[in-house]
């Protein structure tokens, strides 16, 4: 059953007593009614009062806007709001066009009781499931949104959490033969400029600057006799050391996730070189990732700038001068063409990310 007490009719007829009749007929069935005798009227209180109006009865011959005209404006402004419209003459052209500009029904004056309440409680009815279709639409979207929200915070945290842990990791076999943790803060941010100036996607930026972070994760590996040894290694020792790479590989082998995957790539290849002259592999130009490619020069000058036991930190223009024309260990050959013009490009971000980190 409906409610009536909470459905509002609006009734607009410019005959006085098909007003007040109408009203006292549909107050004593319990509905709640607006009277207006123009459509003007109509119209300032439907913008008024549209929030509670259920349906609004009309009749179609009025001065000024027409019954017709009113429904025309109430359907474009109220779409969701039924329009019953009253008239003594049915005439066809009439019924077509308030059809098609989205009459609900049609009374024929003189109305007969029944057909009068059958038309409005249908209406309301209808204006009702409409409401609340719409209301249960928006919990709807407002549930979504909610839980899309908690869902991409729960993801944040998760992978806040995960890098978190990796980091820390890291850091804990950075720490073997670093005097800190920065180094590895300082690749993942030169990896990440070097990317973005090469136009790499956001995606791939994003990864790098994780990923490169992981790039010596295999020193976990290497004894201490020769990770922290103050002077030259021999050659069987060095040996041992390029070990770091592929122990590396293995240590992030096997995951599903781009980013590790990414990581795994750049710990293997982070020594190999454009010309071919680099370990593990010996690989050489584009059979060497992109991604170690630039690694790979994020290293060598945070290697250069950095102070180790059997040499000292050098200036940023010395450890750029190595790179870009090569002191006979460090070539420039090492390095991708593409990348490493890139790098002349922006050195002194890196400088600025060596003194801030």
């Amino acid at each position: 059953m409906i409610d009536k007490g909470k459905a509002h009719i609006l009734v607009t007829d410019d005959d006085h007593f098909v007003l007040e009749s109408l009203s006292i007929l549909l107050q004593e069935n319990g509905y709640s009614v607006m009277t207006c005798s123009n459509a003007r009227d109509a119209l300032n209180v439907m913008g008024t009062h549209s929030d509670i109006i259920n349906v609004v009865l009309t009749d179609i011959k009025m001065p000024g806007i027409s019954g017709v005209g009113l429904l025309d404006r109430l359907h474009r402004r109220y779409p969701d709001i039924p329009v019953i419209l009253m008239t003594a003459f049915a005439e066809l052209d009439v019924v077509i066009d308030a059809i098609k500009k989205g009459a609900y029904d049609f009374i024929i004056k003189p109305y007969r009781y029944e057909q009068l309440f059958y038309s409005v409680e249908k209406a309301v009815r209808y204006a009702q499931l409409l409401r609340m279709e719409k209301d249960y639409r928006r919990m709807l979207e407002d549930t979504v949104r909610q839980r899309t929200k908690q869902l991409s915070d729960a993801l944040e945290k998760v992978t806040s959490l995960s890098n978190d842990i990796v980091n820390r990791l890291t850091v804990t076999a950075e720490y073997r033969d670093e005097d800190t943790g920065s180094h590895i803060l300082r690749i993942g941010k030169y990896a990440e400029v070097l990317a973005d100036e090469l136009d790499m996607s956001e995606e791939f930026i994003c990864s790098i600057r994780f990923a490169s972070s992981l790039h010596d994760i295999g020193k976990i590996g290497i004894p201490d006799s020769i990770l922290l040894k103050p002077s030259a290694l021999t050659h069987e020792e060095f040996q041992v050391m390029k070990t770091h790479t592929s122990i590396g590989a293995k240590i992030l082998s096997g995951s599903l996730f781009p980013k590790l995957q990414m990581a795994q790539s750049i710990a293997q290849n982070h020594h190999e070189r454009w010309d071919g002259s680099g370990y593990p592999d010996g690989l050489r130009s584009t059979d060497i990732g992109i991604a170690a490619r630039i690694s790979i020069i994020c290293d060598q000058y945070d290697a250069l700038r950095s102070k180790r036991p059997y040499k000292p930190a050098l200036k940023h223009d010395d450890a750029v001068k190595i790179i870009t024309v090569g002191d006979g260990r460090t070539l420039p050959s090492h390095f991708d063409p593409h990348v490493l013009r890139t790098f002349k490009q922006i050195a002194a971000r890196f400088d600025d990310i060596f003194n801030e980190h």
